[in-house]
């Protein structure tokens, strides 16, 4: 059974997937968790503190469903499934997906999470530059590819991809089929 903190972060997933930023009332998002309003208030003091707080639980969240990437011990099949999983018809990903899209879209309009946001988006960038960096030493990647770069494209098109998918402007297997042709085109031919 998760603690409280958990159980509300997942209803707060929820509750924004479903109805965004602006759509996420304490009353509703305590209503979704089966807690009262004082509870959530007790562990984070305002609406500000629980949105950054479900940043970081999607983040968690998506380094859970991510981790079999890790199963592999080449770096550049790590790269790819730790992308392609980010682009999948699981509840959990899309629940995500929709829920991260709602944060990045508000953070135009809020400070509060314009800096978490950058940092963890900064974050992801780095672990998929780290496996480039691995994949070129491996001579599994091509040499010449910029890793910062290539990992800033391939982070930014999973984002641009998942909002296509997830609005229904593509289908998932043909986001993933792009996905996987980028990443041949960043990293060269295996």
């Amino acid at each position: 059974m998760p603690d409280r903190r958990t159980q509300i972060m997942e209803a707060a997933v929820r509750v924004i997937a479903q109805a965004g930023v602006r759509g996420m009332r304490v009353e509703k998002l305590a209503a979704e968790a089966g807690v009262s309003t004082a509870l959530i208030y007790y562990h984070f003091h305002d609406r500000a503190g629980i949105l950054r707080s479900a940043l970081e639980h999607i983040n968690d969240r998506a380094e859970r469903y991510t981790g079999d990437a890790f199963a592999s011990t080449d770096p550049r099949t790590q790269l790819e499934h730790m992308l392609l999983l980010e682009i999948q018809g699981t509840t959990a990903v899309r629940e995500n997906s929709i829920a991260w899209g709602e944060l990045r879209a508000s953070a135009v309009f809020s400070d509060d999470l314009r800096e978490p946001l950058r940092a963890t988006t900064q974050a992801w960038a780095h672990d998929a530059e780290t496996l480039i960096r691995r994949a070129q030493t491996a001579g599994r990647a091509d040499p010449e590819a910029n890793p910062a770069d290539a990992a800033e494209r391939l982070t930014s098109l999973v984002e641009g991809l998942s909002e296509r998918w997830l609005s229904g402007s593509m289908a998932l297997d043909r986001a993933r089929e792009l996905l996987a042709g980028a990443i041949i085109v960043e990293l060269g031919p295996i």
